[in-house]
Parts: C-alpha cells; sequence; structure tokens
C-alpha cells in the first residue's frame, strides 16, 4: 500500500485493512508483524517515512519519500556493465541480495547499449543462498552459527564472527574469528551446509587490516622459497609466459622466488609439459609424487568400500525467495514496463530470469497496490493481453537506485568477474567500481582479492611475479583480447593459432566469436569452430596469436584413423612432452568415480561432483557426471596423491602414463634437457 501510493497512509487504516495484521492472536503480535514489514520495506532501499498529522497528533502516516539521497548516479555506460556484473550470479541459488541487485537495475529506465553489452564478458561467480546473512554478519557486528563441512569431510557446527566476505577466483569465502578455537580462521562459503543463524553480538576485536588474499597465502608463505628453473615444451604454459614476460618457444623458464608448494603445484598440474630443473630436492619430491600416483592407479581399485560408503544428503538450506525479494522482483517489473510503455510479456521474463506464468502473478498483485482506503482510482494498473505488458498509474516507483550494503557487495563481486577480460571496456568497469565503492563508504568489511590458488578448472594461478602490463607477454594478451571484442561487436571470425591443452604443438582454426566468459581468473571466448564442426569454448590465454584470414593455413580437420592417435614429441633430451598418445580433450562417456581424502576435497567441488559418499575413516567417494577429460587427469595429478580415479579403467591408465613420465623426468640421473 505505501510504495503504490501516491499519498500518506493511516497507520490504523493498514491494521484495519491489512489481513495479517488484522487477524493476529493480539496488538503485540500485530505490532511485531509491522515491525518486520517496515524493516522488510527500509531493506529495500526504499526510504518509508512516518509523519504525525499536524491536526491530529494521535494519528501516524506513512509515505515512500520521493527519492531523496542515498541514490546511485550512473551513466548508460556504467549502468551497461553494471548490467552484465549482475548476470554473473545464478538466479536460482543465489541469495537474496543478489537476486535484489538485477531487479533493482532493471528497475531504472536506462537502456543497456546492446553493443557495449554483446562486447562486455560475462562472468561467472559462485552462487550460494548463505551468502546475504554472511554480509549482514559483517555490517552489523553480528555473530553467526552454521554447519561446515571440514576439508576432510565431515559436518561440525562452527560459531564465528565474520570480518570479511569476499570473493576469490570466483568462489566466496568468510574471514573471521572462531570463537570455540578463540582465533582468526578462513571458511569456504560452499561448505557451509546450514543456513547461518545469527547468535549475538560479536564480541572479538577486529584487526585494521583484513583480507582474504592474505589468509590464502599464509600457507605459501610457510614455505621453503627458492629460484627454480623449468624445462617447458614450446607454446605450452601460456599464463606463465606471459607472467615473466618470457618468449612463447622458449626451452626453459626461470622463477626468480617463488614457494616450493606453488612450483609444486604448477609442475603437477601442468605435468604434461613442465619438468623442474632445479632446485634438486625439490625435483626429486616431486617424483616421489609422481611415482606414488602412478601406483595407486596400476592396481585394480577398492570398489567394494565405495558400496560400503554412505550417500550424503545434501546441505540443508532451503533456497525459496523471500518476501522482500518478491517485492523488490514485483517493483523491478513495474518500473522496467513504466518506463518503456509496453513491453513483450516473454522480454519482461527473459530479463528478469523467471517464467512467463510467474510474470503475471506479479502482475496481479499490482492490483491491490496502492491506498486502498481513497478508493480503487489509487491503485495500479497492470494488462497484458496479446503478450504485451503495460502499467499506469504507478508514478510512485519513479525512484533512483538505491542498494543496500549487502547489495552493494554482491555488485561489486559480480563487477570483479569481468576484470580479466574488460579489455578496450576496463576504464567503463573502474567507473562503475568508484561509484560502487563510494555509495559502500569505509569501513564495510570487504576487501578485493588477487588471484591464487585452484580456480573452477582445477588449475591454479601460476606463481611467479604479477603480470606486468608493460611486459611482452602483455602486449599479446592486450592483441588477442581487442581482436576477439571486435570480432564479438561486430559479428565477424576470426584465425587463431591456439594451443590445445593435451595435444602437443598448436593449430590454426577459423572461429566465429559469439562472447566472452570469465569463469574465476580463466577467460573463454564462446565460438563455433570451423575445424571442429560445433561451437566451443577456447581460454583465452591459450590462444597464440590472431592470424591473417588470408594467409594463414588452417589446420586440417582429423580423420577417424587420427582422431584417437594424435601426433605426439619424442620425450628426449630436449622436450618435456609425455611420450605416449593424448586422448583428445572431449568429456568422459559415463561418469567417473573418485575417491579424495582432504587435500583433493576441492576437485569435488570444482567439477560439481553429482553425488557424494562418506566412509568412516575419512575417505570421501564423488561422482562426476561428464568431466572434461583432460582437465580432471590434470586437477587428479594436481591433487599429489589426495585424489584417485576408480573408473572407468581408460582414465586411470591415462594418468598411470603421465605419472610415471612425470616420475622419470624428475629421477636422479634423468636428463630433462
Amino acid at each position: 500500500m505505501t510504495i503504490g501510493s501516491r499519498s500518506r497512509i493511516d497507520r490504523a487504516q493498514l491494521f484495519d485493512v491489512i489481513p495479517d495484521y488484522a487477524n493476529a492472536e493480539s496488538a503485540d503480535a500485530a505490532e511485531k508483524m509491522f515491525e518486520r514489514d517496515k524493516a522488510a520495506i527500509l531493506e529495500l532501499g526504499l526510504p518509508l517515512v512516518s509523519e504525525r498529522d499536524p491536526w491530529d497528533e494521535s494519528r501516524v502516516l506513512y509515505r515512500i519519500a520521493g527519492g531523496e539521497g542515498g541514490s546511485l548516479d550512473v551513466t548508460p555506460e556504467e549502468y551497461t556493465v553494471l548490467l552484465a556484473a549482475s548476470r554473473a550470479w545464478d538466479d536460482a541459488a543465489a541469495g537474496g541480495a543478489a537476486r535484489r541487485v538485477r531487479a533493482k537495475l532493471l528497475s531504472l529506465g536506462i537502456e543497456a547499449d546492446p553493443d557495449l553489452l554483446r562486447r562486455t564478458p560475462r562472468g561467472a561467480l559462485e552462487s550460494l543462498p548463505v551468502l546475504t546473512p554472511l554480509l549482514e554478519a559483517v555490517t552489523q557486528r553480528r555473530r553467526v552459527v552454521f554447519s561446515y563441512r571440514t576439508a576432510d569431510g565431515r559436518l561440525a557446527e562452527r560459531t564465528v564472527e565474520p570480518w570479511v566476505v569476499a570473493v576469490h577466483e570466483g568462489r566466496w569465502y568468510l574471514w573471521g574469528h572462531d570463537t570455540d578455537r578463540d582465533a582468526p580462521r578462513l571458511f569456504r562459503a560452499s561448505r557451509i551446509e546450514t543456513y547461518p543463524r545469527v547468535k549475538g553480538r560479536a564480541s572479538a576485536e577486529r584487526p585494521a587490516h583484513t583480507s582474504i588474499e592474505e589468509a590464502l597465502h599464509r600457507s605459501d608463505s610457510a614455505s621453503e622459497q627458492s629460484a627454480s628453473r623449468l624445462a617447458v615444451e614450446p607454446f605450452k604454459a601460456l599464463a606463465l609466459r606471459d607472467r615473466l614476460g618470457a618468449p612463447l618457444d622458449a626451452p626453459e623458464l626461470v622463477l626468480p622466488e617463488a614457494a616450493r608448494t606453488q612450483v609444486r603445484r604448477l609442475v603437477l598440474a601442468e605435468s604434461r609439459w613442465i619438468a623442474l630443473r632445479e632446485p634438486a630436492p625439490w625435483r626429486r619430491e616431486l617424483a616421489g609424487i609422481f611415482t606414488q600416483i602412478a601406483r595407486s592407479h596400476e592396481g585394480a581399485p577398492d570398489l567394494d568400500a565405495l558400496e560400503r560408503a554412505k550417500v550424503r544428503t545434501g546441505p540443508r538450506i532451503r533456497v525459496s525467495a523471500s518476501g522482500t525479494d518478491h517485492l523488490s522482483r514485483l517493483i523491478g517489473e513495474a518500473s522496467y514496463v513504466l518506463s518503456r510503455g509496453e513491453v513483450e510479456l516473454e522480454q519482461v521474463a527473459e530479463e528478469f530470469a523467471v517464467s512467463t506464468e510467474q510474470i503475471i502473478e506479479d502482475l496481479q498483485v499490482l492490483f491491490v497496490c496502492g491506498d486502498l482506503g481513497t478508493g480503487w482510482e489509487d491503485l495500479i494498473e497492470a494488462e497484458w493481453d496479446s503478450g504485451v505488458v503495460r502499467v499506469r498509474n504507478a508514478d510512485a516507483l519513479r525512484r533512483p537506485l538505491q542498494l543496500s550494503v549487502p547489495e552493494t557487495t554482491a555488485l561489486l563481486a559480480g563487477l570483479a568477474t569481468l576484470d580479466p577480460a574488460a579489455g578496450s571496456e576496463a576504464a567503463l568497469v573502474e567507473s562503475a567500481r568508484r561509484k560502487l565503492s563510494a555509495h559502500l563508504g569505509e569501513g564495510d568489511g570487504t576487501t578485493d582479492d588477487a588471484p591464487v590458488g585452484p580456480d573452477a578448472s582445477g588449475v591454479p594461478a601460476a606463481p611467479g611475479p604479477p603480470q606486468d602490463p608493460s611486459a611482452p607477454g602483455a602486449d599479446r594478451r592486450t592483441a588477442v583480447l581487442d581482436a576477439v571484442q571486435d570480432a564479438i561487436g561486430v559479428q565477424e571470425s576470426l584465425v587463431i593459432r591456439y594451443s590445445p591443452p593435451a595435444a602437443p604443438g598448436t593449430t590454426v582454426r577459423r572461429i566465429h566469436p559469439l562472447e566472452l566468459l570469465t569463469v574465476g581468473s580463466r577467460t573463454y571466448v564462446r565460438a563455433h569452430c570451423e575445424l571442429a564442426g560445433q561451437e566451443r569454448r577456447f581460454r583465452l590465454d591459450r590462444i597464440v596469436e590472431i592470424l591473417d584470414e588470408e594467409d594463414a593455413p588452417l589446420s586440417a580437420p582429423r580423420t577417424a584413423s587420427t582422431a584417437q592417435d594424435p601426433a605426439s614429441s619424442d620425450s628426449s633430451a630436449s622436450s618435456v612432452s609425455p611420450s605416449h598418445p593424448t586422448p583428445g580433450a572431449g568429456r568422459v562417456d559415463g561418469g567417473v568415480w573418485l575417491r579424495v581424502e582432504a587435500g583433493g576435497l576441492w576437485i569435488a567441488e570444482a567439477f560439481e561432483a553429482d553425488e557424494i559418499r562418506d566412509l568412516d575413516g575419512g575417505s570421501v567417494y564423488a561422482r562426476l557426471g561428464h568431466p572434461v577429460r583432460a582437465a580432471l587427469v590434470d586437477a587428479v595429478i594436481e591433487a599429489a596423491g589426495a585424489a584417485e580415479v576408480l573408473s572407468p579403467r581408460e582414465v586411470r591408465d591415462e594418468i598411470v602414463t603421465i605419472s610415471w613420465g612425470g616420475a622419470e623426468r624428475h629421477a636422479d640421473g634423468q636428463s630433462v634437457g
């Protein structure tokens, strides 16, 4: 009533005509519901104002103020990148703050630039219903209780005073004071399996400087540091070459100073193409790890233990939109249509990521929005004849965009997913970020974190210095990104030289780019590939260069005889590529069963396991639907023995072959070039 009304509404009238208030068990119960609903309206960013009637001091009137103060003013270009950032969330699973952000953006009467929206990358952000209460606990200095799945698979109760809730490579983390241990602890938000419950105010002193990056780097900083030399197959490990500014075909790379754990993770993750030369002790350690992985996959897997394991039930979190989320969407839909005059019903449903049936249900609610006590003429009108939606008598909904602290934080996280592939739009992204940060203000308890650790594909960020914009690799990355963005904008084809992840050498392909996508710290271009004859995703840092359309000879499509036996490099003194035919990088048919220990649980999370089983003693079994074969093999080897493929047999055999090759290249006395 207050949102739709053009006048002030009598409090007593509200209690008379709203059934929940009128039928409450007691006046106290009605008052509590009324206060709850007022808080919900304020949470939406709507300025609810109460006033005394100047002619009757006992009479209280309510209205929604005309949008004064607290608004976020953005240009059409900034609005476009913010809209792209809001799409980083999975609406079906995101918390209330994420759902409300998109509705509020769409409620503005601003048209997104379609060309800019097409060129702007689509980000992927972990969407979890636990985020909104965690963000609110940070801003309100509250203590929360939740059930947490530890790294070894156990479920434990945790009581935490949150300091930071932030995104790191597309994954959400909570950093705060664990009251049971009386010490700072880092929690992965995806392992929180119950909705966080508020349990009083926080009492521990919060550090002046807190960041997720600092917590994630702690284990590496405690590790031994040294310079290291790597033998690298030409045109492989391009991201590492870019970081170091090294030539793309250099057979050897030097890391001036890196942690032992980082180097170990790097070599294991790129075991097909990289071997460590020095330091010798690190090299011997890698030889032992490769040997362990090979031996664990040579024999028959223990499938009896898999049968004994208990199927793990999913997180006990009910994912449903709250009344506040529904109201936010309702206002957004009405404002969206109001600012455009009329809109196709299908378009409204697509923009708000709901069904057309849900849109119609929402529009039916508008008929009772307004001041019922003054007559039907003060209610909002809506119609959807012939699939076209119109809204009238809703001028009260025209107001500037106002975001709460959790909503602003959610949008900042979505904006961060655009950074890896912002390219020529980087200035717009930064401008939008500055306005959001100014709107958020000081002391919000959130940070932007640099990439480190495994991302969603299971490949860690390479160790070494940060990517220098003046380094040779930066020029290549910029040229590739600019060419892809231009091709998307004008909808033209490109000829690329590409370094496939599981086959030696490079291929030359003509692709028709469709859109840019970011997942964690990785950027992909979704494109139709003429060589494959279908749509493919290409990692941007594996595109070696953009070639001239006329002069570049394209790679020939593989025939049936070569598809299963691509050319391989000789594992000689000057090469680190595997000495066996490498299967294609397609998906594994029929599913994969894994056994993972504490250090390998991230694989089940990264590949979004269809089923998890727990066995007494700490072992966890995970079933993956149709994982990308090469990515899975690399992830299992990277886990350094904390993961074992149980089936299918051919994947186990591939891991055995690659691991024995790695053991031989790192054994004492074995030359690697």
